[in-house]
């Protein structure tokens, strides 16, 4: 199969699709693992897109990649930043998203983003303020019977004063939750307005403060989702926690030498990248389960160019790679996205998107990717 693409100036030259598809394989309960996708929804095309409205999905369409997931044994973390949460997912269509989901997958491993997004930080006078949101939307989590990752919150960055207050926060925000949770500590490459996060801009203090959170209310975590692209970083926390508490890697960068891991310990997987990634990932990891690391790190490896493409700087733009390959593989039939981010990225991007996931074995019908990149190249006049 082959496509004429254009290169960095303009120029067209015969591309031959080369990748053979990845049979994704099913994970289950016995896996070595616990791997979770941050899944993308699918707008709907035909909605009234105001930005400073509500979302308009396509819910038929983004539960079937829902139950795409989980029908490779994946976990799906539901309503987080990959599903534009706070980039047009709000509150409300978050827990929709979160109502659904646990509706027609009541026997999958889900586990669903609970924030302060519905108070604007601006809003946010007080500590107190902050711990009424987070609370708000426990208690409207826990009563469709959803399970909690508790975002990191913008407003409780502009308020808190030190390290002191976000160790108050949490411990209130905790003692509410009816079962362990995900605690989540995203970088500012993420999201620029969580700098300080923990009380500081250090790695250092940061992780002290953390760490005592965790300490101080082991009983009520479940793990962490550590998102700072720079493995080093994660390897010294993990080393650190409690043995009841895992290390979720939320590294788009690193994924595959966290997962499998040293002597002292090894992460398990919250990712978004693993939305593109998943039968790749199914497959890596069940190759790690029966002992089989060599095959694990030839799988993920050569993925790794792809996700540090999708994921570049400006990093919350991710997204955009992420559903552009979700439309490459029929998992819905448009390229629109909430709030138009599907402009976010540049044609020379996609391009490489393109063939990264052919080289990658991830276009799973490449004579459709074909055509599609194809229309999207007379989209662009070219």
């Amino acid at each position: 199969m082959r496509i004429q693409l254009p290169d960095a100036k303009g120029v067209f030259y015969n591309y031959e699709l080369t990748g053979t598809p990845i049979q994704a394989s099913t994970l289950t309960s016995n896996s070595s693992r616990v791997l979770y996708s941050a899944a993308h929804v699918v707008s709907d095309p035909f909605g009234d897109h105001d930005p400073t409205g509500p979302a308009k999905v396509d819910w038929e369409k983004t539960m079937e990649f829902r139950h795409y997931l989980a029908g490779m044994g994946m976990g799906i973390a539901e309503a987080m930043d990959t599903a534009q949460r706070g980039m047009g997912l709000d509150w409300h269509g978050a827990l929709e998203l979160i109502r659904r989901t646990k509706e027609e997958l009541p026997d999958a491993l889900v586990a669903n983003g609970c924030g302060t997004d519905h108070l604007d930080p601006s809003d946010a006078r007080t500590l107190d303020d902050v711990k009424r949101a987070y609370l708000e939307q426990v208690e409207a989590i826990q009563k469709v019977g959803g399970r909690l990752i508790l975002m990191a919150s913008r407003a409780l960055a502009k308020v808190a004063k030190g390290p002191e207050d976000y160790v108050s926060v949490y411990r209130d925000v905790l003692a509410a939750c009816d079962e362990p949770v995900i605690l989540h500590w995203l970088g500012t490459m993420f999201d620029p307005h969580l700098a300080g996060y923990w009380g500081s801009d250090d790695f250092e203090p940061a992780l002290e403060t953390c760490l005592q959170i965790i300490s101080e209310n082991e009983a009520k975590v479940d793990g962490i989702k550590v998102s700072l692209l720079e493995a080093e970083k994660e390897i010294v926390m993990r080393r650190r926690l409690p043995g009841s508490v895992k290390m979720y890697t939320g590294d788009d960068f690193n994924y595959p030498e966290l997962i499998e891991g040293d002597e002292q310990g090894f992460s398990h997987a919250l990712l978004g990248i693993f939305d593109p990634l998943a039968p790749a990932a199914a497959y890596a990891v069940s190759k790690l389960s029966e002992g089989d690391a060599a095959t694990f790190r030839a799988t993920l490896d050569p993925t790794v160019p792809l996700a540090r493409h999708i994921f570049r700087a400006p990093t919350q733009y991710y997204k955009t790679g992420v559903v552009f390959l979700a439309w490459l593989n029929g998992f819905q039939d448009h390229f629109i996205m909430l709030n138009g981010a599907q402009s976010a990225r540049s044609l020379p991007y996609f391009t490489d998107c393109f063939k990264m996931a052919d080289e990658c074995g991830l276009l799973r019908n490449p004579d459709m990717a074909a055509d599609r990149m194809g229309k999207l190249l007379k989209l662009y006049g070219v």
